[in-house]
């Protein structure tokens, strides 16, 4: 099974994918998404990098964002950033 992952900002959709893992830099500290997650909201680091691990043998992929949300749900795990690059 999947986690399906969006990282959305205010300009575009950034990425819909089905993943393995996301490592999220909430401002609390740094949390793995597997499927399955128990559901729950936190803001993000002002200025972090996403680890997306598109299997459990990958490595990851950074993505830079700034600032937002993350959300996860029974649907998986949606990030609402102020910018992604």
């Amino acid at each position: 099974m999947a986690l399906h992952f969006e990282l959305v900002t205010p300009e575009r959709l950034v990425r819909s994918e089905s993943v393995h893992m996301v490592v999220v830099p909430g401002s609390e500290g740094d949390f793995g998404v597997l499927e399955g997650h128990s559901p729950m909201m936190s803001t993000i680091r002002g200025d972090a990098a996403l680890e997306i691990y598109a299997s459990a043998s990958s490595q990851p992929e950074r993505i830079r964002i700034t600032g937002g949300f993350a959300e996860v749900n029974d649907k998986g795990l949606t990030i609402l950033a102020e910018s992604a690059a």
